[in-house]
């Protein structure tokens, strides 16, 4: 549990230090592999005698080979002085009108698609977390270069855009954790996850390309690659949850669950 909050923080922190596009796929890692990772894989092979069969294997590579080439192509972190910077950026034209979109979304998706179908559609809780989720990093990274600039001496909560980036924090935090939850309760974990994983990813790529132009200073083949190792990690990380099961004797074939439907809900007959 102390490693879990550790590992949290440091990723907290990262966001301080590197462009929202390259911490963001390797921070999601750690909410995908949480039982799956390269580490606990090999851990648990060797010390709780678990089957580490070779698809499970095949997706730890993948997963570290694609993490490796984002993080050897990512872009430069810019250089920011001040939390007023990251201020003018969120209030520009562009990021402001995909703010707008991505609350309007959320919006009809908490009020009109909940109730009609968060029971029946697994990508209308994914997708609140999701949209929420990308503009939680945007703040995220506001607050922890404001305590970087802190510590180093340039108090940065005298400005009232820290405290502003604050409150969104909180509240898309508790948005994203209560629609996750109800996800997780409603469909199964192992499907819940990978497409949480590319929708949450795409669209903090999406945020960030917007709001701090990471890919500016790039050209086409660096870009490229960089969507390769992301697509090189989403293949990992697909093989890892669709085979997780494998050479368990007690799963039998035809009680795979569909990929977008409701796996938790039972009739009486299957449940007696």
């Amino acid at each position: 549990l102390c490693t879990v909050i550790l590992g949290e923080v440091a990723n907290f922190a990262a966001y301080a230090f590197a462009p929202a596009i390259l911490v963001t796929p390797l921070g999601a890692l750690s909410i995908i592999f949480r039982n799956h990772n390269f580490c606990s894989a090999v851990l648990a092979h060797f010390i709780l005698k678990e089957k580490l069969h070779i698809f499970g294997v095949l997706g730890c590579v993948l997963c570290v080979v694609g993490s490796t080439t984002i993080v050897l192509h990512a872009p430069q972190e810019r250089n920011i002085v001040s939390v007023r910077e990251v201020w003018h950026l969120a209030t520009e034209p562009g990021f402001l009108v995909y703010a707008a979109l991505a609350v309007i979304a959320v919006s009809a998706l908490i009020f009109y698609a909940v109730p009609r179908y968060g029971q029946t559609h697994l990508i209308v809780y994914v997708g609140i977390c999701s949209l929420m989720g990308s503009l939680t990093v945007m703040s995220v990274k506001a607050v922890s270069i404001a305590l970087k600039l802190s510590f180093s001496g340039m108090n940065q909560f005298v400005y009232f855009q820290t405290w502003i980036f604050t409150i969104i924090v909180i509240t898309c935090c508790l948005l994203q954790i209560n629609y996750l939850n109800k996800a997780l309760d409603t469909f199964n974990t192992a499907v819940i996850s990978p497409v949480y994983y590319v929708m949450f990813t795409s669209f903090t790529i999406l945020a960030s390309m917007i709001m701090f132009k990471d890919w500016d200073s790039q050209n086409a083949s660096q870009i490229a690659t960089e969507l390769c190792g992301f697509i090189t990690i989403l293949s990992g990380t697909f093989l890892l949850h669709r085979t997780k099961d494998m050479g368990n004797t007690t799963s039998k074939p035809d009680e795979e669950a569909p990929v977008f439907g409701n796996t938790n809900n039972r009739t009486p007959e299957t449940a007696t």
